[in-house]
């Protein structure tokens, strides 16, 4: 059986600059979407989105690196695609009521 070598391990995940980089984000606003990804408050065009990444360090103090993977996925949920436009039904006429089926008016 054969282990892996570290350091391609490593070389694989991202930094937190590069990653920014790929998402087309400050590096600022990378950190505060890690920081409610953490608290389960991140929302990214409506959806509630977890983001996976790896910090080393004794007491989890080290160096972010997200899988270039994850940076994929999030790139995908940024992405818009166009959507056809819903038909508006027309407006009501001011003497039309819905639901309302008897002529309205003092009774003769």
């Amino acid at each position: 059986m054969r282990v892996a070598n570290s350091k391609t391990m490593s070389d694989a995940l991202l930094n937190v600059r590069e990653s920014a980089q790929r998402l087309g984000i400050a590096p600022s606003q990378l950190y505060a979407w890690l920081r409610q990804s953490d608290r389960g408050e991140f929302v990214l065009r409506g959806q509630h989105v977890t983001i996976e990444y790896f910090q080393g360090g004794p007491r989890g103090q080290g160096r972010i690196r997200i899988h270039p993977r994850e940076i994929d996925r999030l790139n995908g949920l940024m992405q818009v695609s166009p959507r056809e436009m819903q038909r508006r039904r027309p407006p009501l006429r001011r003497d039309m009521f819905p639901g309302i089926s008897v002529p309205l008016g003092r009774p003769k």
